[in-house]
């Protein structure tokens, strides 16, 4: 982010200064010392917090200023207002729902023709149920909102967090071989590598562990 005196500029953006003249859209070229002729400084930006976990908010200098939310619910009745924790449950039930839903079929087609639920299906939904029921008791065991952010940020549901992508970087810098290695015996130590701080990752935190799959 970039700032002349205190406003706000933007690379590819033309702006004008206090002596009323204006200023190319390419100005974000210029040298070290033409920016400071001119005061423009770069701010550096804080990353924000967790949006899940934090309220936060971005100073014109870019700091950030965060505030956790509630961990517990508040309130009764119509004034309820859910804390984190039950947020985050709710969400684990939405998610287990979600999943059992795919194989009701199974069930539906028992009771109409008496037909047995396959025993890979159920298996799979008693392993459904337990990972929920395991990730509702690691939300409840947190015993505080930074507790829950490290439950989040290790192993995230939303993104990259299950990539085996950064894993991988991680394996290659730990056994000191290129991550493009042509070597397929390096691609297979790296691969090893990974699957493994993987696993220590998801056991660590079980919260963030992948659903089990449903074996065909």
């Amino acid at each position: 982010m970039w700032k002349y005196r205190d406003r706000i500029i933007k690379p590819g953006k033309g702006w004008v200064d206090d002596n009323g003249v204006r200023h190319p859209s390419n100005w974000h070229i210029w040298s070290k010392e033409e920016k400071a002729k001119y005061n423009i400084t770069e701010v550096i930006e804080e990353s924000p917090p967790d949006s899940r976990v934090y309220f936060w908010s971005q100073g014109k200098d870019g700091k950030m200023t965060s505030t956790p939310k509630p961990l517990d619910d508040s309130g009764s009745g119509i004034d309820k207002v859910l804390g984190l924790k039950s947020t985050l449950k709710n969400d684990v039930k939405d998610q287990q729902g979600s999943l059992l839903s795919q194989t009701d079929w199974a069930y539906i087609r028992h009771y109409d023709t008496g037909k047995e639920v396959p025993t890979n299906i159920e298996t799979w939904r008693n392993a459904i149920r337990t990972k929920a029921t395991e990730m509702e008791e690691a939300i409840d065991k947190a015993s505080d909102v930074d507790a829950i952010a490290v439950l989040l940020a290790s192993f995230d549901v939303d993104a990259e967090g299950n990539s085996i992508n950064d894993f991988r970087e991680a394996a290659a810098k730990t056994l000191g071989i290129d991550i493009g290695s042509k070597e397929e015996s390096d691609q297979e130590k790296i691969n090893k590598e990974a699957e493994s701080k993987r696993e220590i990752e998801m056991k660590k935190y079980p919260f963030l562990s992948v659903w089990p799959e449903l074996e065909k």
